[in-house]
């Protein structure tokens, strides 16, 4: 393992040209162009393409479904609890672990990203980043487009409305919306 890819694990800041990162890298596209690939016939293969998530994924829970295309940095951080929904387009940046919990509905274009540009400039362009994990609860629900960015947790039974970009954490049970993202009341579980 490489001492960039070594640093990236540890949560500290990285250089992302590293030669395990480029193989891990070539082993998740290889495995996204294979899932998101559709049959000839134009019938689909539940089978098929579960066996790739369980290649792809850290952890598949039962019943899981992610719908193509779908796109990911590494795939092996990302653990997706049984009964779990993502919808077209999910990308998840999994630089850091990415721990989505049990019957999330996750819907079209949402974005969970960890990685963490340096604020400094001469280090970005240097292209220093680190990640941050991102811990989503049992039945979530993130609305269509939603944006969780680096270290967010949300709590479990949160809805997060379509659009959103969460930039802090969100407490369970409440309803979150806008640009950032801000609870405006509580729901009843």
């Amino acid at each position: 393992m490489g001492e960039n890819k070594e640093r990236m694990l540890a949560g500290d800041w990285y250089l992302p040209v590293d030669p395990g990162l480029g193989a891990d890298s070539e082993r998740r596209a290889e495995l996204c162009a294979a899932y998101n690939s559709v049959d000839p016939g134009g019938r689909p293969d539940p089978a098929g393409r579960r066996r790739i998530l369980e290649q792809l994924l850290g952890a598949v829970g039962e019943g899981v479904v992610i719908r193509a295309p779908f796109q990911c940095d590494y795939g092996r951080q990302i653990t997706v609890g049984a009964r779990t929904f993502v919808n077209f387009g999910a990308v998840f940046l999994d630089a850091a672990p990415i721990t989505i919990g049990a019957d999330v509905q996750i819907g079209p274009n949402v974005q969970l990203l960890t990685p963490a540009h340096e604020l400094d400039t001469e280090r970005r362009r240097a292209g220093w980043e680190k990640a941050v994990p991102i811990t989503i609860g049992d039945n979530v629900w993130l609305g269509g487009g939603v944006i969780v960015c680096p270290g967010v947790t949300i709590g479990e039974n949160t809805v997060v409305g379509a659009g959103a970009v969460v930039t802090k954490d969100l407490p369970a049970g409440v309803l979150a919306v806008g640009n950032p993202a801000r609870v405006i009341r509580s729901l009843d579980t």
